[in-house]
């Protein structure tokens, strides 16, 4: 299952709606801009989220083999898993070509 530009186009508008609406200590709106920090931690919570949902349709085929849970259910966390897995790869990506960009910038 791949993602097409449409759908990673949706999901990275949803992040920077999110992420500007985010208030800081005094209640007021963040841009990542200002914040780099900010980005580095959304970027560990994204990775973070990742990592349950994989583990989660792990604990879920796991579940198939005593019977507790459908083949439904199994397929759906997986898909969920390969998405997420996939959207963090192509944000990895995008920040490789990012930095390998930065470099071919001359001084």
């Amino acid at each position: 299952m791949s993602i097409d530009a449409l759908k990673a186009a949706q999901a990275y508008a949803q992040v920077a709606r999110t992420t500007n609406d985010i208030p800081n200590g005094s209640g007021e709106a963040i841009a990542n801009a200002n914040n780099p920090s900010r980005f580095s931690s959304l970027v560990e919570d994204a990775l973070s989220q990742t990592n349950s949902s994989l583990q989660n349709a792990e604990a879920t085929a796991n579940t198939v083999v005593t019977g507790d849970a459908s083949l439904v259910d199994v397929v759906t966390a997986i898909s969920a898993a390969e998405v997420s897995l996939e959207a963090a790869i192509a944000v990895r990506n995008r920040m490789i070509e990012a930095y390998q960009e930065i470099m071919r910038m001359p001084i």
